[in-house]
């Protein structure tokens, strides 16, 4: 199997860092769907990433769904979604907002950098911009002081998309991200960006 994709997106890096986590051999290649679109459609006529390119040629797209086939491919002991319904339950629940923070602050890397300043719309980066803070704001309580959020040795799929979302956003649209206001996941993100999992998938 193959992960095809760049870094620098945070659905790619959380599918990536994430088959690390449950020791699955993954091969990234790093084929930009801007840059290298061509390329990108001869694996995947959609152009999206991520895609998991099967031995068969067949693919699957949408982080969430990959992580999730991965998880059957995995030790039971190292998959990152709980098994215990209340437990599950809440890492499910603070992915979901932490994915919603990637694609507020994944939207607002497009429209601020990428679009034309005069084709801007300031009410919808307002909006977004929001929306992205809402996010965090939502998670920052639910972090630790110290430690992962399931209290265990290992990161869960929370862990891995709150401290992706959070890197991301830095990267992307620093002048929206305070990191006084989010201590919690400040420390939190150093933390699991200093696993071998993410600096092994670093961009």
């Amino acid at each position: 199997m193959k992960l095809i994709g760049m870094l620098d997106s945070p659905f790619v890096r959380r599918t990536l860092v994430s088959a690390h986590l449950m020791n699955l051999s993954l091969d990234n290649e790093q084929i930009s769907v801007f840059r290298q679109a061509d390329d990108f459609r001869a694996l995947n006529p959609l152009v999206k990433a991520p895609t998991l390119v099967f031995d068969d040629g067949t693919v699957m797209v949408e982080s969430q769904i990959i992580v999730s086939y991965l998880e059957t491919l995995a030790a039971p002991s190292k998959r990152l979604t709980p098994t215990d319904p209340e437990a599950r339950l809440r890492c499910m629940r603070l992915t979901s907002v932490a994915l919603a923070a990637c694609d507020k602050a994944v939207q607002l890397y497009y429209e601020t950098r990428l679009r034309p300043e005069a084709a801007r719309w300031p009410e919808w980066i307002a909006r977004k911009s929001d929306q992205l803070r809402a996010a965090f704001d939502l998670l920052e309580p639910e972090v630790p002081d110290a430690g992962w959020l399931s209290a265990t040795r290992d990161p869960n799929l929370a862990d891995v998309s709150i401290a992706v979302a959070w890197r991301f956003a830095r990267h992307a649209v620093p002048e929206l991200i305070d990191a006084e206001r989010c201590p919690r996941i400040t420390r939190h993100s150093a933390e699991a960006e200093a696993l071998p999992a993410f600096q092994a998938a670093d961009f």
